[in-house]
């Protein structure tokens, strides 16, 4: 069966300012392409997860990115046989992920991110271009994790993304000496979490560019065990970025 659905992911950190004008914006274009999903905004920047056409949501992002505050917006791209939302929501929140550190502020500069080539590589020689060691650390909440990690990775069993911080100065021993590469769904929560860790000393900290999403659409998947769990209609993906359809008990 031909798949006529194209589903984006993406996220910006980026300064914004009338936050209810972007969002009037954003809900007048979404709905004139007949989009649905949903995206959040916050002073931080924006947080999208959209699906409709290929037509549609080429033009929504051709005006997104004609935009100043988001014309470096990256995007990750699956396909499906139909729309995984029942309907569009566009909201104003504090954070685009939520991890109460304010003094973390993506927009001023990220940690260093490794691409997923580079990082398939080091998964498969066990070790980074320096000859360090190299840990995977899922920032990702536990029922996500249980869906599909990479081999290995640590998992400090969090319910939630807030939690993320105290579990770092819990487990600071497991870092030591080696690379680390934080890693979640789309690039957003492993991005705070790596400059968080940065700004705390973990050394040789990296963020999996474009998260577990990228890394599928760039690679094979090397490395990466079962599915990846994703926030919507779909539930799970293969590396293929395939609907996987778990089994419910």
């Amino acid at each position: 069966m031909t798949q006529s659905v194209t589903n984006i992911a993406a996220y910006h950190f980026t300064d914004l300012t009338d936050l209810p004008v972007w969002r009037e914006r954003v809900i007048n274009q979404t709905t004139a392409l007949e989009l649905k999903g949903t995206v959040l905004l916050a002073h931080e920047g924006i947080n999208l997860f959209l699906a409709g056409s290929k037509e549609g949501v080429e033009a929504f992002l051709t005006w997104l990115r004609g935009l100043e505050p988001f014309a470096g917006l990256k995007v990750k791209y699956s396909e499906s046989d139909e729309v995984p939302f029942k309907r569009l929501k566009v909201k104003i929140k504090n954070e685009i992920i939520r991890m109460n550190h304010p003094a973390i502020h993506p927009a001023e500069g990220r940690a260093p991110a490794v691409e997923p080539a580079t990082l398939r590589r080091w998964l498969q020689t066990g070790q980074d271009d320096a000859g360090r060691p190299v840990v995977m650390l899922d920032t990702r909440n536990d029922f996500e994790v249980q869906a599909g990690t990479f081999k290995d990775a640590i998992n400090w069993h969090i319910e939630r993304f807030t939690q993320f911080p105290e579990a770092v100065q819990e487990h600071m021993d497991e870092l030591e000496g080696k690379t680390v590469v934080s890693f979640c769904t789309g690039g957003i929560r492993c991005e705070k979490a790596a400059i968080y860790m940065q700004e705390i000393g973990v050394k040789n900290i990296y963020q999996l560019d474009g998260g577990i999403l990228q890394y599928f659409e760039d690679t094979d998947g090397y490395g990466f065990e079962g599915n990846c769990f994703v926030f919507d209609e779909r539930e799970t993906l293969n590396a293929a970025l395939g609907e996987t359809h778990p089994d419910h008990d």
